[in-house]
Parts: structure tokens; sequence; C-alpha cells
């Protein structure tokens, strides 16, 4: 079916606005995916809070044309659909990472991240970042750690000196 040219124009801007809001982007080839199996996927992106969506390639090209997605404009061709992470850099890669183990047909063909379009076999390292809750959770860890210490360090004379009166009360009762 052909679309007109407000559709076009209105594809294009719906995707450009969420690639300029996006923090991470993967290309993947759906051929041979049954249609309850796409529906299955964005179905889970939804959840997932990742933008998806099946574009044609020049609709794609003009899309993140200006973005920082716009170094993987080679990889956009053939029959491929567009994930975005909006909230996580990793949860689009982590969306499709999940959905391959179940179903081998599709293919990653590139994923890109700051700018930096990476090949489709770094799908697992993207997969792999940590979640928003888990990097604050490891930056509260790294930033008390030194405030741990420093309280063992300044309790340590104390107790060094309980433990000796302790010991040497602990002599004296053994002795008498």
């Amino acid at each position: 079916m052909a679309l007109k040219l407000e559709d076009k124009k209105a594809i294009v801007a719906e995707v450009a606005d969420v690639a300029s809001r996006a923090l991470s982007a993967v290309v993947a080839d759906y051929r041979g995916l049954s249609v309850a199996d796409l529906t299955r996927l964005r179905s889970e992106a939804r959840k997932a809070k990742v933008y998806m969506r099946v574009v044609r390639n020049t609709l794609a090209r003009r899309a993140v044309a200006g973005t920082e997605f716009e170094c993987m404009t080679s990889a956009l061709t053939g029959p491929m659909i567009l994930a975005f992470s909006n909230e996580e850099p990793g949860s689009a890669a982590r969306l499709i990472r999940d959905f391959i183990k179940g179903n081998d047909k599709l293919q990653v063909k590139a994923l890109a991240i700051g700018g930096q379009a990476l090949d489709g076999s770094q799908l697992e390292a993207v997969a792999k970042l940590p979640t928003r809750e888990e990097a604050l959770a490891s930056l509260m860890a790294v930033m008390l750690a030194p405030v741990t210490k420093l309280v063992r360090t300044v309790a340590e004379p104390h107790g060094k000196l309980v433990r000796t009166i302790a010991a040497v009360r602990d002599q004296k009762q053994s002795a008498a």
C-alpha cells in the first residue's frame, strides 16, 4: 500500500522525535518472523518502554539524519525494525537479546549508542549495561565506602582500648 506524502512526513517526524531523545538504538532484520512473533515482540517492547517500529529504509535514513544515530544509516537496508531505548541505554538490546533466545530468525544488523555505531555482534555487551537502579546502587556503594572506612578507623582506637582492658581484666581474674 502506497503511503501519501503527509503520512511519510508524519512517520519521519515521529521517528526523528524519538531518535532525538533516545539513548541507544538497535536495527534488526525481521525476515522469517511470523506476525504472532512480531506482535509478541512489540508487546514486550511496550512493557520494557522501548520504542519499536518497522520503517521503510529511506524514511528511516531521513528520520535519523541529524541525530546521534546517523552513524548507522549504512545498516538501514532490507526489511528491518528499529528499536530505541528511551530510559536505559541497554533496554532495547536486552529486549532483542531475550527475544533471540526463543526465536533465532531475528538478526541484529547494527547498534548505536552515544553516537557510535556497533556491529550486531556487540549486542551482548550493550545488553549487559546496568539498569538505572543498578547504576545508582553502584554509585552509592562507591560513595559510601570512604565514609564507612573513616568511621571504622575513628572507632578502632576505642575498640582496641576496650579489648586491652578486657584482656587485662581476664588475666587478673585468672591469676586470682
